[in-house]
């Protein structure tokens, strides 16, 4: 399966369904260089966001390589990378699959409480958002994406794509 991914890859889903650890599997079997957007959009914490031209800027760099995984919640940030993209991968994981991940990881970066009570809240709402970031938004990435493309909804479905 890794070698019909192609070497420049794109994982999109909600925060918590998975995204990182499967970047981090894939580079490890592929020698993919990984660009987690988590650090792309936000400084040293959450609540700190980067400049947009940066950001957008710093995923122009990292798409230019020829090997690569790109992988976010950011539609915004995505949709820079996609031209280039060979796969594009959708964590589509239900709620409670997507809460217990983050629960299992905690606060990003030291987060106080509070920040992490309404981080879950906006994860949460992932479906109702009609941002980039959202279901909706995710799901218009992926029906335009005329490249590879999988769509998985269970932690067996991912494990699949490792074998």
């Amino acid at each position: 399966m890794i070698e019909a991914l192609g070497p420049r890859v794109v994982i999109i889903g909600n925060s918590g369904s998975g995204k990182s650890t499967l970047a981090r599997q894939l580079a490890m079997r592929a020698s993919f260089r990984t660009t987690d957007l988590d650090h792309v959009h936000w400084l040293d914490k959450v609540g700190s966001q980067r400049d947009e031209a940066q950001a957008r800027d710093m995923v122009h760099v990292a798409a230019r390589s020829p090997r690569w995984i790109i992988e976010g919640v950011y539609g915004w940030l995505v949709e820079i990378a996609l031209p280039r993209a060979t796969a594009l991968i959708w964590l589509d994981m239900p709620w409670g699959v997507c809460r217990a991940g983050l629960e299992a990881r905690g606060p990003w970066r030291e987060g106080t409480p509070e920040a992490y009570a309404d981080f879950l809240k906006w994860v949460e709402d992932y479906w109702d958002r009609t941002t980039s970031s959202s279901f909706a938004g995710h799901l218009a990435l992926y029906e335009s994406f005329d490249g590879f493309k999988l769509r998985l909804h269970n932690r067996s479905e991912v494990a699949g794509v490792m074998s």
